[in-house]
């Protein structure tokens, strides 16, 4: 029932059509610079080796299974892709008659990604402008058809890529992920400022590999420290979205090309990211809500 009304509350705030005049009036959101979709929502991450990507895979297929969504996922980290192995996807993409590459798809989720189009373990040795160019080939010269969410899994840092994507796509809100540790939150900070510094609503904050449970004595050990994300969260007036234990079925799942949303579902885990997928929709809604657009005339 909650996977339902939150779903309900998402598909409510897209378009809600009401007469005034005899005209044809429509209050919903700007929407992307995208064709075709609704939102683009962000994963990122102040550095790499956060889970990130772990973490945009498991979202997306949570948003596309549970909540029945249509789902993209957009793998942005040129110089390391992984996209194609978490989704256990292979090959070249097709063409469309528009000449537009078609995205692969699996678990109900389209995704594109440069690892698409280069051999597997060759280093992607690019200048800025190729990784700008590669970029804008990637969202506008994808045949994306009609999406509710497209998910960035953003590369790390705060650089030109990441300014570039979050100025160009008009990205809906940004979700930053992190380890509980210090200097990863350093890091975390940066990214979310960058996303607050250029008008980007920053979704919430993910606390990943939050700690460790033993699989024989069932105690939790907290390798990374605990806590650090939510404090966070706190400090900088965001939403904290939750917490990813450290488990050995995410980090097997990810090799696999099985994310644990699918592979075990019922599992604390994949409830997690479940549970953060409702947040995201969730606080969609409300930055819509809040934008209050005017109304516009259909003629």
């Amino acid at each position: 029932m909650a996977a339902i009304h939150a779903r309900a509350l998402y598909r409510l705030r897209i378009t809600a059509s009401k007469t005034v005049g005899g005209f044809s009036t429509t209050a919903a959101t700007e929407g992307s610079s995208v064709d075709g979709i609704k939102d683009i929502v962000a994963v990122a991450s102040g550095k790499g080796g956060v889970g990130k990507s772990t973490t945009a895979v498991n979202l997306a297929v949570a948003l596309a299974k549970t909540y029945q969504l249509k789902v993209g996922l957009l793998d942005a980290d040129i110089y390391g892709p992984s996209i194609p192995t978490m989704m256990k996807l292979h090959g070249k993409p097709e063409v469309s008659k528009d000449m537009k590459m078609v995205p692969m798809e699996n678990y109900g989720v389209q995704c594109m990604s440069i690892g698409f189009l280069v051999d597997k373990d060759a280093p992607i040795v690019w200048r800025g402008p190729m990784v700008m160019s590669a970029l804008e080939k990637l969202t506008r010269g994808v045949a994306w058809g009609n999406l509710d969410i497209l998910l960035v899994d953003m590369p790390p840092g705060t650089g030109d890529a990441q300014l570039t994507i979050s100025q160009r796509l008009k990205l809906s809100g940004a979700v930053i992920v992190s380890t509980p540790q210090d200097i990863a939150l350093i890091d975390a900070r940066r990214g979310a400022n960058m996303f607050l510094k250029v008008e980007v609503p920053v979704l919430g904050l993910i606390e990943n590999m939050s700690f460790f449970k033993c699989p024989s004595c069932g105690q939790n050990s907290y390798i990374f420290g605990h806590g650090g994300a939510r404090h966070t969260s706190v400090e900088m007036d965001l939403r904290f979205l939750g917490e990813v234990p450290l488990e050995m079925d995410i980090r097997s799942g990810s090799d696999e090309g099985n994310p644990v949303v699918v592979s075990t579902p019922n599992s604390d885990s994949a409830k997690a990211y479940t549970n953060m997928a409702d947040k995201v929709m969730r606080r969609l809604a409300e930055l819509a809500e809040e934008r209050q657009l005017g109304p516009q005339i259909l003629l």
